[in-house]
């Protein structure tokens, strides 16, 4: 049923040409490798060799045709895999008619195509990815400290004041900016916000 849907919205296009269909995997890499088309709508769910591996194949052969990942499933797995594995294109099964096509002239021109929500997922993972690197930084700072600066760090980070901070830790006002220095300096910064940036995000307070 998919693909005689899928045969009949591509017909009504006059520049593109199905010129052929596979139900699994292997049955995919055999027919690239008899029709050489330009572009693969593979699905990821298949019996046999999945797409995932299909699409990785693909990617690696001779003369690696563009491949478009089509699923039912909008989960980052499903989506980073097959980006990594080699696909230009991923669209979900529910994308409008009219929009198949254009996904396909898209990744034949060399463009990416994404379907909104798959878009805003791979925007969401680069934003943790950069989040969780933000962190590993900040960490591997805070280990360059000694257990007196560490702690001097994260009262900093609470919002206290030097005074404030000096009597947390039993120690005068002098001794707070002197191991304030001594973090500037290996932090790389004289601004008291970015050490406490620097604490907050390596999840010290």
């Amino acid at each position: 049923m998919v693909v005689s849907g899928l045969r009949s919205i591509l017909g009504n296009a006059n520049d593109i040409e199905v010129v052929g269909t596979a139900s699994t995997g292997e049955e995919a890499i055999n027919a690239v490798n008899l029709h050489f088309p330009d572009l693969v709508l593979m699905d990821i769910q298949m019996p046999g060799m999945g797409g995932i591996e299909a699409i990785r194949r693909l990617a690696n052969s001779v003369r690696a045709p563009q491949v478009v990942a089509l699923t039912s499933f909008d989960t980052d797995d499903h989506l980073l895999q097959a980006l990594d594995a080699g696909a230009a294109g991923y669209i979900l099964k529910d994308i409008a008619p009219g929009d198949l096509p254009v996904a396909i002239r898209t990744v034949v021109k060399g463009e990416p195509f994404l379907s909104p929500l798959s878009l805003r997922q791979l925007i969401a993972h680069s934003q943790g990815n950069e989040a969780r690197r933000a962190q590993q930084d900040a960490a591997a700072l805070m280990a360059t400290l000694t257990s007196k600066e560490r702690e001097i760090a994260s009262l900093v980070a609470q919002g206290l004041s030097n005074k404030e901070v000096a009597e947390a830790s039993f120690i005068s006002e002098a001794t707070v900016k002197t191991h304030l220095n001594r973090i500037g300096i290996k932090f790389d910064t004289n601004n008291r916000v970015q050490i406490a940036v620097i604490a907050e995000r390596a999840r010290l307070v």
